[in-house]
Formats: C-alpha cells, sequence, structure tokens
C-alpha cells in the first residue's frame, strides 16, 4: 500500500502541483485622476464574483492589446488608452470548462477610458461597476489584485 501511495504521488499528485503557471491579461481600467480615480469592475460569469475583464493572450496582439480587446468583450470598453507595461501581478487558480484547476499568473495593464458602451458582446452575462481603488479592493478575492488596487 505504502508502495502505491507514493507512486500516485511521484506520478500524479506532485506532477500537478508542480505544473507551470499559465499566462492571462487583465485590464484595469480606469477612470477620472487622484481623489476622483474610479475603477470598472465586472462580475464573473460562473460565481458572480467581482473581477477584472481578463483572458488568455490573443494571437496578433501584444498583451496590452489582448487585454482591451477582454475589456471591450467582457466590460463594454470601447476607447481606452492602455499603458505598455504591466503594472502588477496577481495569481489565482481558474477552473477550466472540463473542471481541472489550473494555477494562473495575470499580467495588469492599467487602460485610461475614454469610451465605453452599453451594447457588447458579455452585456447580458455581466454587472459593471465603477468604484473608488480601495472599495474595488475589498470587493475583489485575489490578494495580490487587492494590493495591486490598493496601491493605485
Amino acid at each position: 500500500m505504502h508502495d502505491g501511495l507514493k507512486r500516485a504521488w511521484d506520478e500524479v499528485v506532485r506532477p500537478l502541483l508542480s505544473r507551470p503557471k499559465r499566462f492571462q491579461v487583465a485590464a484595469l481600467c480606469t477612470d477620472g485622476e487622484g481623489d476622483d480615480l474610479r475603477v470598472l469592475l465586472i462580475t464573473s460569469r460562473g460565481t458572480g464574483r467581482w473581477i477584472l475583464p481578463k483572458g488568455w493572450p490573443i494571437d496578433g496582439l501584444n498583451a496590452p492589446g489582448a487585454a482591451l480587446r477582454e475589456a471591450w468583450e467582457e466590460a463594454g470598453v470601447k476607447t481606452a488608452e492602455a499603458e505598455a507595461e504591466a503594472i502588477g501581478t496577481y495569481d489565482y487558480a481558474k477552473t477550466l470548462d472540463n473542471g481541472a484547476v489550473v494555477p494562473v499568473e495575470t499580467h495588469v495593464f492599467k487602460a485610461s477610458v475614454v469610451e465605453l458602451s452599453d451594447d457588447y458582446p458579455e452585456s447580458d452575462e455581466r454587472t459593471r461597476r465603477w468604484v473608488r481603488p480601495q472599495e474595488a479592493s475589498e470587493m475583489v478575492d485575489e490578494p495580490g489584485l487587492r494590493d495591486i488596487l490598493k496601491n493605485l
């Protein structure tokens, strides 16, 4: 029995735990400055948690461009100016459609919103809300994302 457990650990459990993290991009959409700064949060489709618009890299787009595409599809950000460098990263566990859970490192790109649309691809699947960064940090679940929001 001991040999079976050791083999299961070595061949199944350890490789799952040591999988490399997958990579996503997120748009931290902002409006205003200083005390008037607001960030845009959306709800996830599955659990209704408050999150940033985010997704997998997109062929033909750089990371900030992919983040902006996600911001359009998930939050209706029609026009925004994204910074070229990520302002931070955070980790979370993503549940895939097949039920598998994978570790993800998300690179966050700040994007100043110029135009927001009420008609966008996922408008009937998500709720969006403009909030102050401190309030946003209390609404999200991921500790690393909380830290990014608190440091705006």
